[in-house]
Protein backbone atom coordinates (compact mmCIF):
# COMPACT_ATOMS: atom_id res chain seq x y z
CA UNK A 1 0.00 0.00 0.00
CA UNK A 2 2.63 2.62 0.79
CA UNK A 3 4.76 1.30 -2.05
CA UNK A 4 2.02 1.83 -4.29
CA UNK A 5 0.76 5.47 -2.70
CA UNK A 6 5.06 6.68 -2.84
CA UNK A 7 5.31 5.48 -6.49
CA UNK A 8 1.92 7.11 -7.35
CA UNK A 9 3.51 10.21 -5.79
CA UNK A 10 6.88 10.21 -8.14
CA UNK A 11 5.16 9.67 -10.79
CA UNK A 12 2.85 12.72 -10.47
CA UNK A 13 6.21 14.97 -9.78
CA UNK A 14 7.77 13.05 -12.60
CA UNK A 15 4.99 13.86 -15.50
CA UNK A 16 3.00 16.82 -13.86
CA UNK A 17 5.03 19.64 -15.09
CA UNK A 18 5.79 22.83 -13.30
CA UNK A 19 2.55 23.74 -11.63
CA UNK A 20 2.77 19.89 -9.40
CA UNK A 21 5.21 22.15 -6.77
CA UNK A 22 3.27 24.82 -5.78
CA UNK A 23 0.45 22.23 -5.35
CA UNK A 24 2.90 20.16 -3.29
CA UNK A 25 4.18 23.46 -1.05
CA UNK A 26 0.13 23.96 -0.13
CA UNK A 27 -0.34 20.23 0.53
CA UNK A 28 2.83 20.76 3.14
CA UNK A 29 1.92 23.87 4.78
CA UNK A 30 -1.72 22.18 4.93
CA UNK A 31 -0.03 18.91 6.75
CA UNK A 32 1.78 21.25 8.93
CA UNK A 33 -1.47 22.96 10.15
CA UNK A 34 -3.46 20.18 10.80
CA UNK A 35 -0.83 18.57 12.65
CA UNK A 36 -0.36 21.64 14.59
CA UNK A 37 -3.52 22.29 15.50
CA UNK A 38 -4.73 18.32 16.05
CA UNK A 39 -2.61 18.33 19.24
CA UNK A 40 -3.18 21.92 20.63
CA UNK A 41 -6.78 21.40 20.57
CA UNK A 42 -6.22 17.87 21.52
CA UNK A 43 -4.30 19.60 24.62
CA UNK A 44 -6.84 21.85 25.49
CA UNK A 45 -9.70 19.35 25.53
CA UNK A 46 -7.42 17.43 27.73
CA UNK A 47 -6.87 20.68 29.91
CA UNK A 48 -10.79 22.22 30.06
CA UNK A 49 -11.90 18.83 31.34
CA UNK A 50 -8.83 18.52 34.40
CA UNK A 51 -9.36 21.83 35.13
CA UNK A 52 -13.34 21.71 35.35
CA UNK A 53 -13.39 18.66 37.55
CA UNK A 54 -10.57 19.82 40.06
CA UNK A 55 -12.83 23.32 40.12
CA UNK A 56 -15.86 21.31 40.98
CA UNK A 57 -15.72 20.77 44.21
CA UNK A 58 -14.31 24.46 45.38
CA UNK A 59 -18.12 25.61 43.19
CA UNK A 60 -19.98 23.36 45.57
CA UNK A 61 -18.54 24.82 48.26
CA UNK A 62 -19.05 28.02 47.24
CA UNK A 63 -16.29 29.53 49.06
CA UNK A 64 -15.09 32.48 46.42
CA UNK A 65 -11.70 32.96 48.05
CA UNK A 66 -10.66 29.77 46.94
CA UNK A 67 -12.17 29.58 43.40
CA UNK A 68 -10.99 32.94 42.79
CA UNK A 69 -7.15 32.00 44.35
CA UNK A 70 -8.11 29.03 41.81
CA UNK A 71 -8.92 30.84 38.43
CA UNK A 72 -5.83 32.95 38.81
CA UNK A 73 -3.50 29.82 39.62
CA UNK A 74 -5.19 28.24 36.15
CA UNK A 75 -4.87 29.17 32.71
CA UNK A 76 -7.32 26.99 31.56
CA UNK A 77 -9.71 28.81 28.58
CA UNK A 78 -12.64 27.26 30.87
CA UNK A 79 -11.36 28.38 34.18
CA UNK A 80 -10.23 31.78 32.42
CA UNK A 81 -13.93 32.12 31.28
CA UNK A 82 -15.33 31.54 35.12
CA UNK A 83 -12.82 33.61 36.22
CA UNK A 84 -13.80 36.80 34.60
CA UNK A 85 -17.25 35.94 36.02
CA UNK A 86 -15.58 35.98 39.69
CA UNK A 87 -14.05 38.91 38.93
CA UNK A 88 -17.16 40.83 38.34
CA UNK A 89 -19.34 39.08 41.37
CA UNK A 90 -16.60 41.91 43.35
CA UNK A 91 -18.44 44.29 41.73
CA UNK A 92 -21.93 43.73 41.12
CA UNK A 93 -24.25 40.75 41.95
CA UNK A 94 -26.65 40.68 39.01
CA UNK A 95 -26.43 37.27 37.04
CA UNK A 96 -26.80 39.17 33.69
CA UNK A 97 -23.32 41.55 34.42
CA UNK A 98 -21.51 38.48 35.56
CA UNK A 99 -22.79 36.57 32.51
CA UNK A 100 -21.81 39.69 29.78
CA UNK A 101 -18.34 39.51 31.69
CA UNK A 102 -18.25 35.77 30.78
CA UNK A 103 -19.06 36.03 27.50
CA UNK A 104 -16.15 38.76 27.20
CA UNK A 105 -14.13 36.27 28.35
CA UNK A 106 -15.47 33.78 26.11
CA UNK A 107 -14.57 36.28 23.26
CA UNK A 108 -11.16 36.37 24.44
CA UNK A 109 -10.31 32.59 24.43
CA UNK A 110 -12.08 31.53 21.19
CA UNK A 111 -9.52 33.22 18.83
CA UNK A 112 -6.33 30.78 20.15
CA UNK A 113 -8.91 27.84 19.12
CA UNK A 114 -9.87 28.74 16.35
CA UNK A 115 -6.73 30.53 14.65
CA UNK A 116 -4.93 28.74 11.67
CA UNK A 117 -7.70 26.77 10.99
CA UNK A 118 -9.65 28.62 8.56
CA UNK A 119 -6.48 28.27 6.71
CA UNK A 120 -6.86 24.91 5.40
CA UNK A 121 -10.13 25.87 3.44
CA UNK A 122 -7.93 28.47 1.85
CA UNK A 123 -5.12 26.31 1.07
CA UNK A 124 -7.42 23.43 -0.72
CA UNK A 125 -9.13 26.16 -2.87
CA UNK A 126 -5.66 27.34 -3.92
CA UNK A 127 -4.86 23.75 -4.60
CA UNK A 128 -7.34 23.32 -6.59
CA UNK A 129 -7.14 26.54 -8.23
CA UNK A 130 -3.70 25.54 -9.15
CA UNK A 131 -4.79 22.24 -10.63
CA UNK A 132 -6.97 24.01 -13.05
CA UNK A 133 -4.63 26.78 -14.20
CA UNK A 134 -1.84 24.02 -14.38
CA UNK A 135 -4.30 22.24 -16.52
CA UNK A 136 -5.52 25.00 -18.75
CA UNK A 137 -1.60 26.05 -19.63
CA UNK A 138 -0.69 22.36 -20.05
CA UNK A 139 -3.91 22.34 -22.67
CA UNK A 140 -2.75 25.50 -24.76
CA UNK A 141 1.17 24.58 -24.70
CA UNK A 142 -0.21 21.08 -26.03
CA UNK A 143 -2.13 22.71 -28.71
CA UNK A 144 0.27 25.24 -29.88
CA UNK A 145 3.06 22.20 -30.05
CA UNK A 146 0.61 20.36 -32.23
CA UNK A 147 -0.03 23.02 -34.51
CA UNK A 148 3.47 23.34 -35.44
CA UNK A 149 4.96 19.98 -35.07
CA UNK A 150 5.27 17.33 -38.02
CA UNK A 151 2.41 15.07 -38.65
CA UNK A 152 3.63 11.99 -37.34
CA UNK A 153 4.70 13.40 -34.04
CA UNK A 154 1.54 15.36 -33.17
CA UNK A 155 -0.19 12.16 -31.53
CA UNK A 156 2.48 11.13 -29.18
CA UNK A 157 3.13 15.59 -28.37
CA UNK A 158 -0.56 16.00 -27.22
CA UNK A 159 -0.73 12.84 -25.30
CA UNK A 160 1.91 13.62 -23.63
CA UNK A 161 0.99 17.78 -23.14
CA UNK A 162 -2.86 16.26 -22.17
CA UNK A 163 -1.18 13.96 -19.53
CA UNK A 164 0.76 16.48 -17.80
CA UNK A 165 -2.59 18.26 -17.52
CA UNK A 166 -4.53 15.95 -16.03
CA UNK A 167 -1.59 14.98 -13.65
CA UNK A 168 -1.80 18.58 -12.62
CA UNK A 169 -5.77 18.57 -12.12
CA UNK A 170 -5.09 14.88 -10.16
CA UNK A 171 -2.65 16.53 -7.80
CA UNK A 172 -4.68 19.76 -6.92
CA UNK A 173 -7.62 17.61 -6.41
CA UNK A 174 -5.77 14.93 -4.07
CA UNK A 175 -4.51 17.95 -2.14
CA UNK A 176 -7.39 19.46 -1.80
CA UNK A 177 -10.00 16.76 -0.78
CA UNK A 178 -8.26 15.70 2.54
CA UNK A 179 -7.41 19.46 3.69
CA UNK A 180 -11.46 20.03 3.63
CA UNK A 181 -11.98 16.84 5.53
CA UNK A 182 -9.31 18.16 8.21
CA UNK A 183 -10.54 21.36 7.89
CA UNK A 184 -14.02 20.21 8.66
CA UNK A 185 -12.67 17.51 11.25
CA UNK A 186 -11.21 20.15 12.99
CA UNK A 187 -13.91 23.02 13.11
CA UNK A 188 -16.14 20.15 14.58
CA UNK A 189 -13.57 19.67 17.67
CA UNK A 190 -13.40 23.18 18.07
CA UNK A 191 -16.75 23.63 17.80
CA UNK A 192 -17.43 20.80 20.53
CA UNK A 193 -14.72 23.18 23.06
CA UNK A 194 -16.43 25.87 22.84
CA UNK A 195 -19.26 24.27 23.78
CA UNK A 196 -17.93 22.47 26.50
CA UNK A 197 -16.78 26.16 28.01
CA UNK A 198 -20.39 27.33 27.57
CA UNK A 199 -22.37 24.51 29.44
CA UNK A 200 -19.17 25.18 32.44
CA UNK A 201 -20.21 28.69 32.41
CA UNK A 202 -24.19 27.94 32.57
CA UNK A 203 -23.29 25.20 35.22
CA UNK A 204 -21.44 28.29 37.03
CA UNK A 205 -24.61 30.47 36.65
CA UNK A 206 -26.68 28.11 38.07
CA UNK A 207 -25.20 26.81 41.19
CA UNK A 208 -24.36 30.47 42.48
CA UNK A 209 -27.93 31.82 41.89
CA UNK A 210 -29.22 28.23 43.50
CA UNK A 211 -26.97 29.40 46.94
CA UNK A 212 -27.71 33.60 46.39
CA UNK A 213 -24.64 34.43 46.05
CA UNK A 214 -25.94 36.15 42.77
CA UNK A 215 -29.53 37.33 41.62
CA UNK A 216 -31.19 36.21 38.91
CA UNK A 217 -33.47 39.27 38.36
CA UNK A 218 -32.63 42.56 36.64
CA UNK A 219 -30.91 45.33 38.36
CA UNK A 220 -33.60 47.39 40.31
CA UNK A 221 -34.00 51.32 39.58
CA UNK A 222 -35.73 53.54 41.66
CA UNK A 223 -37.93 55.85 39.62
CA UNK A 224 -39.37 59.27 40.99
CA UNK A 225 -43.19 59.56 41.47
CA UNK A 226 -44.82 61.74 38.99
CA UNK A 227 -45.94 64.10 41.72
CA UNK A 228 -42.94 64.33 43.75
CA UNK A 229 -39.56 67.04 43.59
CA UNK A 230 -37.16 65.72 41.64
CA UNK A 231 -34.60 66.43 44.22
CA UNK A 232 -36.09 64.25 46.98
CA UNK A 233 -35.14 61.03 44.49
CA UNK A 234 -31.38 62.75 43.84
CA UNK A 235 -28.45 61.80 45.85
CA UNK A 236 -27.57 64.66 48.49
CA UNK A 237 -24.46 65.96 45.72
CA UNK A 238 -26.92 66.68 42.77
CA UNK A 239 -29.38 68.70 44.50
CA UNK A 240 -27.83 72.03 43.51
CA UNK A 241 -27.15 74.43 46.65
CA UNK A 242 -30.09 77.16 47.22
CA UNK A 243 -28.48 80.80 46.02
CA UNK A 244 -27.22 82.73 48.25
Amino acid sequence: MMEALYSTIIRFFQEGGFFIYPIATVLALGIVIVVERWFFLARESARNIKAFEEFLPLLRTTDLEKMQLFSRENTAPVIRVIGCGLDMMKVTKHRADIEHAMNEGMLEAMPRLETRTGYLSMLANIATLLGLLGTIIGLISAFTAVASADPAQKSALLSLAISVAMNTTAFGLITAIPLLICYSVLQNKTAKIVTSIEMAAVKFLNIMTYNRLIHAGAQSITVAPADSPVEENLPAEAVPAPAA
